[in-house]
């Protein structure tokens, strides 16, 4: 019965924000209970969960309803996001398609402390790993995050890492988050070497957007017992180039 009730409901707020969102102004809700064919004391009960919850506007002086600015920020995000991943998984594409052993090319957003997996690339040789698109992780765990946060300036690090240590992440002091990003910035890539699962390791650089903002970070997972001591050098350059490549896609300037 629950299932029953709740279902014609969110139904009928999608089509509320799909109804609203295609007007040039305020909508009114006698309007929308027409136009959606619903009884109107329903269509006004449901614009004010929709208003209490953030996704609409109440216009007071016209009796009427629009899209909240949270609607267009979720907008926003998801283009954004489809943009990213359509730049982003060519080059993923061919850096796990060059890679001198066997890996999984990745890209990751930084979300609050944590980093959220955007897009990846595997091979039929590549190993399993816990990056699968959408899965999120501790930022500073990650080569990927660390990459993201080196990018960073000191009070945007402190702000994304008010309380030190992070559960998940073996850093304890701000002395040693100082030392770390101060490494990830000599090099210019990230490394991560048996923190987030003991048998693997992972390099990624950051990559920029028009702005100068570090969008995204191109990073590659691999077996720590297919790897050479001497290939972590060159992964992590592959890594940078893949992401000074991603940086020109998104039109910004590559370091």
């Amino acid at each position: 019965m629950t299932m029953t009730v709740r279902m014609p409901a969110a139904r009928n707020a999608l089509r509320v924000l799909m109804l609203l969102a295609e007007q040039v102004g305020p909508v009114r809700a006698a309007t929308v209970a027409r136009e959606l064919d619903i009884p109107r004391s329903s269509a006004y009960q449901l614009l004010q969960v929709m208003r209490e919850e953030g996704f609409l506007v109440h216009y007071p002086e016209l009796g009427a309803f629009g899209p909240s600015a949270r609607v267009r920020e979720i907008g926003s995000r998801v283009g954004a996001a489809t943009r990213l991943e359509r730049l982003g998984q060519p080059v993923l594409d061919r850096l796990m398609r060059a890679s001198a052993i066997p890996a999984t090319a990745h890209l990751a957003v930084l979300a609050g402390r944590d980093v959220a997996y955007a897009a990846r690339a595997q091979g039929s040789r590549s190993p399993t790993t816990v990056s699968r698109v959408g899965v999120r992780l501790v930022a500073l765990a990650t080569a990927t995050g660390r990459s993201l946060l080196a990018a960073l300036d000191d009070d945007q690090v402190l702000a994304l890492t008010p309380k030190l240590p992070v559960e998940g992440a073996d850093i304890r002091t701000r002395a040693q988050l100082r030392e770390l990003l101060s490494g990830v910035r000599m090099r210019g890539y990230a490394v991560e070497e048996g923190d987030v699962d003991a048998s693997y390791g992972s390099v990624a650089a950051a990559a920029f957007d028009a702005a100068g903002y570090p969008v995204a970070a191109v990073g590659l997972t691999f077996r720590l017992d297919a790897l050479g001591a001497d290939q972590w050098e060159a992964l992590g350059e592959a890594v940078r180039e893949a992401a000074r490549e991603l940086t020109r896609r998104l039109g910004g300037q590559p370091a």
